[in-house]
């Protein structure tokens, strides 16, 4: 049985012999001037015209001196038919000629090339480019999986991202969604007058979330750095600067595992509103989660996990502490530790020893969340569980933030701003002492930003979602929902016996 070795080194054999008939297997240029699509879509309009298509190689038949390939652009698929009394001579001028017919056996499956020639249809039927011309763009040395073979094997798939978007086009075309989900977010945001603005990933004190940063080193300071964790503190300093609508969208970093639902890397938006609170916030995102869901995929009906959801209607509000007692019997403003440590062990949830209170209120609530199909607002936290958010002046206990809850996780992050700047200080001393015990995951000490709120920030609403939101509408698994998934290095002994003369290690 041929292995690929084998069939890598016959390809380079037909390199080597193209490069001897003084034809560039690798030319810089094409004079590609029409899209598949534009021909399969509207053949009408494009039957008898003349035109130049490029594309990859995805199946070759022969049959004496007539051959059809099929090519693939971004755009579609189209069957080029040659015949042998058709094909123009080639420039012989010209080093980079077209290759004649009688050297179609140099062609392989996943090799690029450009054919010119005018649009038809078989006697079969079938739309195709009668080729004229035909030039090579690019010689593939390793042959590209065929769809009967498939290509199923999920370390190979994250491994070879590139091969498993070829064989299987629904995974390329989840990331044309992907890039849609991004771009009707900034379109929502920007048509409501919020301004895009970029802001740092190196931070020397990270925070806006409780996660364990990477840290890294700036050689030209001579200072370790955080990358971020979050968006927000520097965007609330841009409120703070008189910017009134800001947000920003972009990778952030959290050093913990890898699971269906996080990625150690991920993309997020996070947006603040001067002069808005939780309450305008709660009715402009839910409005904003379903724009995005129309713009992307269509629809506001969503399964996921043997769960439906609609999301048209307007979403109901829970309050956290009612969840809470409801579901659990806690008493979230008076918390007994030991009531939580057996929650949490009937149901095989192990924390570190360190772990405070608060730690194991978020757990508990985490058991509840995962089993709540939604959608609905979960609204009112503790203070001691939101260090960000502002207080209700109704009930200085909880906290103006809003969390939307659909298929068992939480789609987004909001509140009414802290700008108090004694009251932040107090709780990012309380968050500091309990890094100081050990709890690597609560927030540091930025004595920075609690000056900024001195000098004076506006009532702002904030709010942040992950890309989270598109795994889970998506259907996927985080690994699943990201072009290239973090994976061990790993080099195969193929890889090793192809390359011998390169030192791996």
């Amino acid at each position: 049985m041929a292995t690929l070795q084998d069939y890598r080194n016959e390809r380079i054999r037909k390199l080597e012999e193209i490069r001897a008939m003084g034809v560039d297997p690798y030319p810089a240029s094409t004079k590609r001037d029409t899209k598949i699509d534009a021909i399969t879509t509207n053949f009408n309009e494009m039957n008898e015209k003349t035109v130049t298509v490029a594309g990859r190689i995805t199946g070759i038949r022969k049959f004496g001196k007539i051959t059809f390939i099929v090519i693939r652009d971004f755009s579609g698929e189209i069957q080029l038919f040659l015949k042998f009394e058709n094909i123009d001579g080639g420039d012989k001028s010209d080093k980079n000629h077209d290759l004649f017919i009688k050297n179609l056996n140099l062609l392989d499956t996943g090799d690029f090339i450009e054919a010119t020639g005018e649009v038809g249809k078989t006697k079969t039927g079938e739309i195709s480019v009668m080729v004229r011309r035909l030039k090579i763009l690019t010689k593939a040395l390793r042959p590209m999986p065929n769809k009967q073979e498939g290509f199923t094997n999920k370390e190979e798939r994250f491994r070879r991202r590139y091969v498993d978007m070829n064989v299987n086009l629904d995974v390329r075309n989840r990331f044309v969604r992907r890039a849609k989900f991004w771009q009707a977010t900034r379109e929502f945001l920007l048509k409501n007058d919020f301004i895009e603005i970029n802001i740092p990933v190196l931070e020397h004190t990270t925070g806006g979330a409780d996660a364990n940063p990477f840290v890294t080193h700036m050689d030209a300071l001579g200072q370790d750095f955080y990358l971020r964790i979050s968006h927000e503190l520097p965007l609330k300093r841009l409120i703070g600067a008189g910017f009134e609508k800001v947000f920003d969208i972009g990778p952030r970093f959290r050093n913990e595992g890898i699971s269906d639902e996080h990625l150690p890397e991920h993309i997020a938006m996070e947006s603040y509103a001067a002069y808005q609170d939780y309450n305008d916030g709660i009715k402009f995102y839910e409005e904003m989660i379903k724009f995005v869901c129309e713009k992307t995929w269509g629809t506001l009906q969503f399964s996921y996990n043997d769960m439906s959801v609609d999301l048209s209607g307007e979403w109901p509000r829970i309050k956290y502490a009612d969840i809470m007692k409801e579901k659990f019997g806690v008493d979230v403003f008076n918390p007994d530790k030991k009531q939580l440590q057996r929650i949490l062990t009937e149901n095989h949830v192990k924390l570190d020893s360190e772990a405070g209170v608060e730690r194991m209120l978020d757990n508990v609530w985490k058991l509840i969340r995962k089993d709540s199909v939604g959608p609905f607002w979960m609204i009112d936290e503790p203070a001691s569980i939101s260090p960000l958010a502002k207080s209700d002046p109704k009930d200085p206990c909880v906290t103006q933030r809003f969390h939307p809850i659909i298929f068992g996780t939480e789609m987004g992050n909001g509140f009414s701003e802290l700008n108090d700047p004694i009251d932040q200080l107090e709780r990012f001393l309380e968050q500091q002492s309990l890094r100081d015990a050990g709890d690597n995951e609560a927030m540091m000490l930025d004595i920075d930003f609690v000056e900024m709120l001195e000098y004076g920030m506006p009532p702002t609403c904030g709010w942040g979602n992950s890309e989270r939101n598109f795994w889970i509408f998506e259907g996927v698994s985080a690994r699943e929902g990201v072009p290239f998934p973090h994976m061990k290095k790993e080099i195969s002994e193929t890889t090793r016996a192809i390359y011998s003369d390169v030192r791996f290690e």
